[in-house]
């Protein structure tokens, strides 16, 4: 039930995202498309920061030393271009026009949307 209530929180973080960030759009009318988009954008995106971010971090640890960690801006912004990329290839209507802003701040807006919902959401473990 966690994992869907996860998935939930980052597509509405996804479409807030759209909403207040120029260069990030849905481009459909319908709101049931624009539902499924988002639900299966969160699961690429998720896949993909699953999939990827560890192996990131793993060989650029030390750009993450030397630059204090400002170098995960860069790279969340490349994920989140990474999975416009993919929704295009899946033909989704969801696309990021470019890396700085629309990628960084989406990327950014997203995590931190994510992180506040998520903390009111309880873990398994409780």
């Amino acid at each position: 039930m966690g994992l869907i209530i996860r998935l939930l929180i980052t597509a509405f973080s996804l479409w807030l995202a759209t909403v207040l960030i120029d260069g990030i759009e849905l481009t459909t009318d319908s709101t049931s498309e624009k539902i499924v988009t988002l639900l299966i954008v969160a699961v690429i995106f998720g896949v993909i920061n699953a999939v990827l971010r560890p192996i990131i971090k793993i060989v650029g640890c030390g750009l993450y030393v030397l630059t204090l960690g400002l170098i995960a801006l860069v790279v969340n912004g490349l994920l989140f271009l990474l999975t416009s990329w993919v929704a295009g290839q899946f033909d989704l209507p969801f696309h990021v026009d470019n890396f700085w802003p629309s990628a960084v701040l989406g990327a950014l807006l997203v995590g931190i949307v994510s992180w506040l919902l998520n903390m009111l959401v309880p873990d398994g473990d409780d």
